[in-house]
C-alpha cells in the first residue's frame, strides 16, 4: 500500500491486464451487456408508464395521494443512491465491484415489482399505505440493480469511445424492452383480466418479472469487469465525496440528466391520461408506445454523429429535437397526423438525448481520478443515471398529480374542460419546459470534453 492507495496483486493483474480495456468487447458480452436494460425494461417501463394510472385507475388511490406517494418515494431515494453507490465502491468480491449486484437482487426486484401491482383489497387508507410502502422498497432495490449497468460501462472499457458505442448497445436493448413493454402491457392487462384490471395487471407483472429475473442472471454471467483502478478498491464514503469536489463536468451531467427525466418521465406517465381523455381513445397509448421504437434510430445515429459532432452537441442536439417535437403535438390539437409527427421527431430526439449521459459519465469518473485522485465510479455513476432516473420519476410523478388534482380531474369518469386543461399542462408545457432546460448544462458540458485526451492520458500513466 502506498499513499493509501490498494494495489491490485499479481493474480488480478494477470487475469485482467490494463492493457486490456482498449481491446474491442466481443459481441456476446456486447448482447448481455445490452440485454441488462433490456430485461430491467421489463419492469421499469411498466412502473415508469402504468403504475401512476395504476394507482389512481386501477388500485383506487387518489390522484393527490399518488403524487404525494411518488415524492415520498423519492426522497428514500435521495439517502438510498448514495448509500449504493459507496456500497459498490467498497465492494470488492470475485465478481468485481459492480457486477456481483446484478446476481444478489435480481430476485428481491421482481418480487417487489409483484408487490407493487398487486392491489390487495384493503380500505383506502391502507391500501395507500400499503402502495407507498411497498413502492419505497421498489425503489430501493431499483436503485441498487439499475445503478450497476452504468458503473460496468466504466468498469468493461476505458476507451470513450468503445464507451459511447457500448452505450449505444444498451441504449437499443433498453428501447426494445421498453417497445415489448408499451406494445403489449394494456392489450394483455386486458386479456388476462377479461375485464378485471387488478386480475390483468397481477397476471401480467408475474410473467414480466419472471423474464427479468431470468434475463439478469443470464447478463451477469456474460459480462466481466475489466478495468482495474489500483486506487478505487473499498472507496470510503469520504473519499467518494471528495471525488465529487469542483467535478463540474459530473454536476452538469447529474444537473442535465436529472431536468431530462423530469420531462420523460412526465411525457410517459401523462400520455395515457392525455390520450384517455383528451383524445378520448386509449387505444391511442399502446399505438403511440409502439411507434416510440424510432428512439431506436436516434439511438444508433450517435456513434455515427460523434465522428463529425461533440458528445456536448449530440447531446443537446437531442434535447433540441425532443421540444420541437413536443411543440408539434401541442399545436396538432386533435389532429393525429400532427401528433404522430410530433411523437416521431420528439422520440427520435429524447432516444439520442436519453443516451449521452449515461455515455459520459465514465469522463466524468475520469475526471474526478484525475482531478482528486480518487475514482469513485460507484456513487458518482448511481447518483448521475439511476438516481436521476429515480427522482426525475417521482418529480414528474408529483408535478403530474399536483397539477391533475388541482384542475379537478377525476378518475374514471368524463374530464370537464378545466381538467383537460391539466392534463395538457402535464403532458405539453412541463415536458417542454424541462427538455429546454436540461440543453443549458448540455451546452456548458463542451469545455470539460475538450480536456478528455489530455486525462485519459495522465491516468494511462498512473494506472499502469
Amino acid at each position: 500500500m502506498m499513499d493509501g492507495r490498494v494495489k491490485p496483486s499479481i493474480s488480478t493483474i494477470k487475469k485482467y491486464p490494463f492493457g486490456s480495456t482498449k481491446k474491442k468487447v466481443g459481441v456476446l458480452e456486447k448482447l448481455s451487456y445490452a440485454n441488462l436494460d433490456f430485461s430491467g425494461q421489463l419492469i421499469a417501463t411498466v412502473v415508469n408508464s402504468y403504475l401512476m394510472y395504476f394507482f389512481t385507475d386501477v388500485a383506487a388511490v387518489s390522484a393527490a395521494a399518488t403524487g404525494i406517494i411518488l415524492l415520498l418515494a423519492r426522497v428514500v431515494d435521495a439517502v438510498g443512491a448514495p448509500v449504493w453507490g459507496t456500497l459498490m465502491d467498497m465492494t470488492h468480491s470475485k465478481y468485481g465491484k459492480a457486477r456481483p449486484y446484478f446476481l444478489w437482487l435480481a430476485f428481491p426486484y421482481a418480487a417487489s415489482a409483484v408487490l407493487l401491482f398487486w392491489a390487495p383489497n384493503l380500505t383506502p387508507t391502507a391500501k395507500a399505505i400499503y402502495c407507498g410502502v411497498v413502492y419505497m422498497i421498489y425503489g430501493v432495490l431499483y436503485l441498487g440493480i439499475n445503478a450497476p449497468i452504468t458503473t460496468m460501462l466504466t468498469l468493461i472499457t476505458s476507451s470513450p469511445t468503445q464507451r459511447v458505442k457500448l452505450n449505444s448497445w444498451r441504449m437499443v436493448g433498453s428501447q426494445l424492452g421498453v417497445f415489448i413493454v408499451n406494445s403489449l402491457t394494456l392489450p394483455l392487462v386486458a386479456l388476462f383480466g377479461d375485464g378485471n384490471d387488478v386480475i390483468g395487471f397481477r397476471i401480467f407483472i408475474i410473467i414480466f418479472a419472471t423474464l427479468n429475473f431470468l434475463g439478469t442472471l443470464f447478463s451477469f454471467s456474460h459480462i466481466r469487469e475489466r478495468v482495474i483502478v489500483p486506487n478505487s478498491q473499498r472507496v470510503t464514503l469520504r473519499k467518494s465525496i471528495h471525488a465529487m469536489n469542483k467535478n463540474w463536468p459530473w454536476f452538469l451531467i447529474v444537473g442535465g440528466n436529472f431536468l431530462f427525466w423530469i420531462a420523460q418521465q412526465g411525457r410517459q406517465q401523462s400520455m395515457v391520461y392525455y390520450f384517455t381523455y383528451y383524445f378520448h381513445n386509449k387505444g391511442l397509448v399502446t399505438f403511440f408506445n409502439s411507434i416510440a421504437i424510432i428512439q431506436v434510430i436516434g439511438i444508433i445515429s450517435i456513434p455515427l454523429l460523434n465522428k463529425f459532432l461533440s458528445k456536448s452537441h449530440i447531446w443537446a442536439l437531442g434535447l433540441v429535437g425532443a421540444v420541437l417535437g413536443q411543440f408539434i403535438i401541442m399545436f396538432a390539437h386533435l389532429n393525429i397526423i400532427g401528433a404522430v409527427v410530433g411523437w416521431l421527431i420528439a422520440n427520435i430526439g429524447s432516444g439520442i438525448a436519453c443516451s449521452m449521459p449515461f455515455a459520459m459519465l465514465g469522463s466524468a469518473v475520469d475526471y474526478g481520478e484525475w482531478k482528486n485522485g480518487v475514482n469513485a465510479a460507484g456513487i458518482l455513476t448511481t447518483v448521475g443515471s439511476a438516481f436521476c432516473m429515480s427522482m426525475g420519476m417521482g418529480l414528474a410523478g408529483a408535478l403530474n398529480g399536483g397539477i391533475m388534482s388541482a384542475f379537478g380531474y377525476v378518475a374514471n369518469h368524463v374530464q370537464t374542460a378545466h381538467a383537460l386543461v391539466g392534463i395538457s399542462i402535464s403532458f405539453n408545457w412541463v415536458t417542454i419546459l424541462m427538455y429546454g432546460l436540461a440543453i443549458i448544462p448540455a451546452i456548458l458540458y463542451q469545455r470539460f470534453e475538450n480536456m478528455e485526451p489530455t486525462i485519459i492520458a495522465a491516468l494511462d500513466k498512473t494506472r499502469k
